[in-house]
């Protein structure tokens, strides 16, 4: 029996105006996650921060989003709410401030809970926007929204090099106008997603548009549970990177901390190139094998990262971004073809819960950091892609297809 709900709409083609918007939306949303680990090396020194510390800081930023995530989901599955979009903006903005006048660590602990809860707020709708405006082209459609978050991430390096070294803390007063402008066009978004939920469009384009309450069967929630363990790992990866990769270059190969910014912005940028073209790609060769060539073609190259010279850093850490990110935003449409008629709730596991458990890495990898060194959470980090084998239990994309059938 199939049950349609207001809370699923769709056109019948991609509404790339409002795709673009949310895009928009969600670069400047994850610019102001991008803020915090870009002020990291301000903060280590500004408030003499240990590494676990750091870790912390990324903890309760990314677990503040994480958890809350599915929470806004499921709630917006039940009663889809637009005009949360702008909301989640405006606690971003408030993070801002609190983030650039905070006088120490404790502070800083909760100006990034703001910063976290407005990325809660802001990412089940905007998938759910993105899953409306797509039409039939659910993997670039997902891309779409997705590269825009991507790119709002990979500019932390930026920021660090180009508004924190020069201006300091006080840096982050800067991202209250990108948060108004932000709110500006998520407020044309939720204008026309009302619009939407208004007409009632129902998605027809195919039968399996929701699964009735309660009725999820066994192999459905192991395989969203082994695909939130593997997003939970590629996260690990990433927060390996992104938060202490730039104190492993300047430790082992003597560089500076802004010249170490250039290392962490080409891996970020390849990973929007492989947040891009690995939606399009899955709409072509399907979902589970875009998402098992992601983890596993990046096996030899993590493997090989900590042990090469500086010269090969850059190509190596293009390509795994690249490779590992082509699964971006294919996960999330996975998920929703596993719990079709739940897209809040599973957008936030994916995106929310699975993605933003890699704090829980940041915590761990800034202690063992303090216990032993980069070095050893960076072979540590290589060795996190090599859990991808494990895409080889997760349902096909035409096995997925059968369970609907019916």
């Amino acid at each position: 029996m199939q049950v349609v709900t207001k809370a699923n709409v769709a056109p019948k083609q991609m509404v790339y105006q409002i795709l673009f918007a949310i895009s928009a939306g969600h670069l400047l949303n994850d610019s102001m996650q991008a803020v915090v680990p870009a002020v990291f090396p301000i903060l280590e020194k500004s408030m003499n921060l240990s590494y676990a510390q750091i870790g912390w800081i990324a903890f309760v930023l990314n677990m503040t989003s994480s958890l809350l995530q599915p929470v806004f989901g499921y709630y917006a599955d039940r009663k889809s709410s637009p005009f949360l979009l702008p909301l989640g903006m405006f606690f971003s903005l408030i993070g801002m401030i609190g983030l650039a006048l905070a006088p120490h660590f404790y502070v800083v602990l909760a100006s990034v809970l703001f910063i976290g809860l407005g990325s809660a707020i802001f990412h089940p709708e905007g998938s759910r926007v993105a899953y409306m405006a797509s039409g039939p082209k659910r993997g670039l459609a997902q891309s779409i929204y997705q590269v825009g978050g991507n790119t709002g991430n990979s500019l932390a390096p930026v920021f660090t090099a180009l508004i924190f070294l020069p201006l300091g803390q006080r840096g982050a007063l800067w991202f209250t106008g990108l948060a108004a402008l932000g709110m500006m066009v998520l407020w044309y978004v939720s204008i026309w997603y009302r619009g939407q939920l208004a007409q009632g469009v129902a998605t027809k384009k195919r039968p399996q548009s929701a699964v009735p309450a309660g009725n999820i069967s066994r192999s459905v929630k192991v395989a969203i549970g082994l695909l939130i363990f593997l997003v939970f790992a590629r996260s690990w990866y990433g927060a390996g990177i992104s938060s202490f990769y730039q104190f492993y270059l300047r430790e082992h190969y003597d560089i500076t901390i802004k010249h170490a910014q250039t290392y962490i912005f080409i891996f970020m940028m390849a990973g929007v190139l492989g947040t891009f073209f690995g939606g399009p790609l899955a709409d072509r060769f399907g979902k589970r094998n875009v998402i098992l060539f992601s983890t596993i073609g990046s096996v030899p190259l993590t493997l090989l990262l900590p042990h090469v010279s500086l010269a090969m850093v850059i190509p190596l850490l293009f390509l795994i971004g690249f490779i590992l990110s082509s699964s971006f935003s294919v996960t999330v449409v996975y998920a929703q073809e596993l719990l079709p008629g739940r897209i809040g709730m599973v957008s936030g596991l994916i995106v929310g819960l699975a993605f933003g458990m890699g704090a829980l890495g940041s915590v761990v990898l800034g202690n063992l950091a303090d216990l032993f060194n980069l070095r050893f959470i960076m072979i540590f980090c290589s060795v996190l892609p090599v859990l991808g084998v494990l895409t080889w239990l997760l349902p096909s994309d035409e096995k997925i297809k059968q369970m609907y059938a019916s």
